[in-house]
């Protein structure tokens, strides 16, 4: 089976001064990966650079299967950056419009809307519970309002690979829950593939397959038995933390 993505011995920094160093891994299709760590530790930078965002980087990265450096099939993979860093609040765009933004990485030129397209935005806003919002300017929305719209963006073009970067941190609890619970239905019943990252170590265990650990470099990376059988993640993390892990996850 082809790897989503594979990583091999990836270093990325600026300067001289490295952020990511080392860095090995490879996520099979199907899998659920959070990605965790300390502030600092390269998480949201590693994405970056996975995606094409930053560079240049040294090592080997392949995106099914093609060097990232040849890879053009965006449309493939959904991403929600952070919301802070992502979003002009004055962009003058409609919920819909914006939503339907997900689609264009997916088209070739001239890059035009058809009736399938208007249909598949009108799925996933259903989804995600904002097709009442369809018409209103993002500006308008609440934060969580805004956030199911850029998650129904990354979602519009059903891609094989989902990226989120912290993506429930402007939802309240009641959405954060079915939105986690659309997040297991797209993987279990869909395959699609999540790579998920996030502070809420945890809580991680409830709901993703795989953890990544990252401190600049890989720490752990592995299922959650092996990381709750570990006697070395023990030790890096104290019995106590290693403990809430693999209570959540139980």
């Amino acid at each position: 089976m082809t790897p989503i993505i594979n990583v091999k011995n990836l270093c990325f920094g600026y300067g001289s001064d490295d952020i990511l160093y080392g860095v090995t891994f490879s996520i099979t299709p199907g899998d659920y990966v959070a990605l965790s760590g300390p502030n600092g530790a390269g998480k949201s930078t590693l994405i970056k650079v996975l995606l094409g965002l930053a560079g240049p980087y040294r090592g080997k990265i392949e995106l099914f299967g093609q060097n990232r450096k040849l890879f053009n099939d965006w449309g493939r993979i959904g991403y929600l950056p952070q919301q802070s860093n992502n979003y002009n609040p004055l962009f003058p765009a409609t919920a819909r419009e914006v939503v339907r933004m997900g689609l264009l990485a997916g088209k070739s030129f001239p890059k035009i809307f058809n009736a399938a397209d208007n249909e598949r935005v009108s799925v996933v806003m259903k989804l995600m519970g904002i097709e009442k919002q369809k018409n209103k300017m993002v500006g308008e929305l609440s934060g969580g309002q805004q956030q199911k719209v850029f998650l129904a963006r990354a979602l519009a073009s059903n891609p094989s690979l989902l990226v989120l970067d912290e993506p429930s941190s402007a939802l309240d609890p009641l959405s954060r829950d079915s939105f986690f619970a659309l997040l297991e239905e797209l993987n279990q019943e869909h395959q699609t593939t999540v790579i998920m990252v996030t502070h809420d170590t945890p809580q991680i265990g409830r709901y993703a397959k795989t953890l990544l650990y990252l401190d600049k470099k890989v720490v752990f990376y592995g299922g959650f038995n092996d990381f709750c059988q570990s006697p070395d993640m023990g030790g890096y993390f104290g019995s106590y933390s290693q403990h809430l892990i693999c209570h959540q996850h139980d």
